[in-house]
């Protein structure tokens, strides 16, 4: 067996699971999970009707590369929602979801013969960041975060020595589980230091389209454009249909960003054997040529955080996010900070699933060995609004109960 395998982690909701194994749930209550962002909301009708209008594409074989109409149509969505000018044939890959992604860009960037090879990710984080990196032969480096900006990460507490060996670096904006946007001030600190060092930025932007500001996050690609960096040299963006249209299952997505990598990761990807199904192509033209769909789904989850933030944050250290679908909320003193304790004993009582926030993290290497999740718990607002105001509800008697 790869003996890389070793290193892994258990995943957080298998940790969840072992967490509440022999917990009876109060039966007087409906479960209610808030644990995993699975998006529940309704897939939209124009993406079944693609699929239903697609079955033989299941004749052929899809070409890695995807058909020129897909790619067109994700260029299109990046003028209209980034104002930018990207080559369909060479600046644009459509991929299976942006976790596939963001695992097998690491396969094509890092180089495990050099010494010391590293990756650089936010901490907290999405675990897959981690299981890339070490798949791949790299140490992963877990940039500090601020508590004070909503968990923001630190970039300038990255040491000199780290970026010198850093191949490649996760930047997750908007944030998971915080929520929080990247700047444009940010960007550029990550560009030049990319420049200086050499390495390839990840951007990970599953979340880009929910958010509750007026004005949309800004995206990496976007911020290289406004700092004249048209050729996206060493970036790489991502994104995928999941969240912003409700289509978990569809595993579609795509990346884009510096032509040079985008040549690499394509033949990459020719082996790995990861072509986009014909029928999901069609079901993603159809998503991504779509803004009113958006709309209505960001209403949805603009209705709900306006409902359930106030409940809470009246009992718990929690705020509005920029954007995103999670509650990054603070675990009251009562639990004595512990995240895991606060998520077994909601469940016995209440029957409501939350993830403890140290599952989300690692000890940190400049942080006197502090996890940064230890003493918060993430709450995905997936389900509909009256289900989601039920959870808050109860969480609120939960905590009140404990005073």
């Amino acid at each position: 067996m790869n003996p890389l395998l070793s290193r892994l982690q258990p995943y957080p909701f298998e940790r969840l699971r072992q967490l509440h194994s022999g917990i009876t749930p109060n039966p007087a209550y409906a479960p209610i999970s808030l644990g995993i962002g699975e998006p529940r909301h309704a897939t939209p009708q124009l993406v079944k009707d693609a699929i239903s209008a697609s079955f033989g594409g299941l004749a052929s074989y899809p070409g890695t590369l995807g058909e020129p109409r897909l790619r067109q149509t994700i260029q299109a969505w990046l003028a209209r929602r980034y104002g930018l000018e990207v080559d369909f044939a060479t600046q644009i890959l459509p991929v299976n979801g942006s976790r596939e992604a963001l695992f097998s860009l690491a396969q094509t960037i890092i180089d495990p013969s050099k010494p010391g090879a590293t990756v650089v990710c936010p901490n907290p984080f999405y675990q897959i960041y981690e299981g890339a990196a070490l798949l791949a032969g790299a140490d992963i480096w877990f940039a500090p975060s601020d508590a004070a900006r909503n968990f923001a990460v630190d970039w300038a507490g990255v040491p000199d020595a780290v970026w010198a060996k850093t191949q490649l670096l996760f930047v997750c904006s908007p944030g998971n589980p915080a929520g929080s946007v990247m700047s444009l001030a940010e960007w550029k600190l990550l560009f030049d230091l990319s420049d200086r060092h050499g390495f390839v930025i990840a951007s990970d932007e599953c979340y880009s389209e929910i958010y509750f500001r007026d004005e949309a996050p800004l995206g990496g690609l976007q911020a290289a454009a406004l700092l004249g960096r048209a050729d996206f040299k060493n970036l790489i963006a991502m994104t995928s249909l999941s969240k912003r249209s409700n289509v978990p299952g569809l595993r579609s997505g795509f990346v884009a960003g510096d032509a040079a990598i985008i040549q690499q990761f394509l033949l990459y990807r020719t082996y790995h054997g990861s072509a986009m199904s014909p029928i999901v192509q069609a079901a993603s033209v159809a998503a991504w040529a779509d803004e009113q769909h958006v709309v209505e789904n960001r209403a949805m989850y603009r209705e709900k955080f306006a409902a359930v933030t106030p409940l809470l944050s009246a009992v718990m250290d929690v705020a509005l996010p920029d954007a995103g679908f999670y509650l990054w909320a603070g675990v009251p003193s009562a639990f004595k900070g512990s995240d895991t304790a606060f998520s077994r004993e909601l469940l016995a009582a209440y029957n409501v699933v939350v993830l403890p926030g140290s599952y989300l993290a690692r000890n940190g290497q400049d942080q006197q060995g502090h996890n940064p999740g230890a003493g918060r718990v993430r709450m995905a607002l997936v389900a509909q609004t009256a289900e989601c105001v039920q959870a808050a509800q109860r969480i609120v008697q939960f905590i009140q109960s404990r005073h």
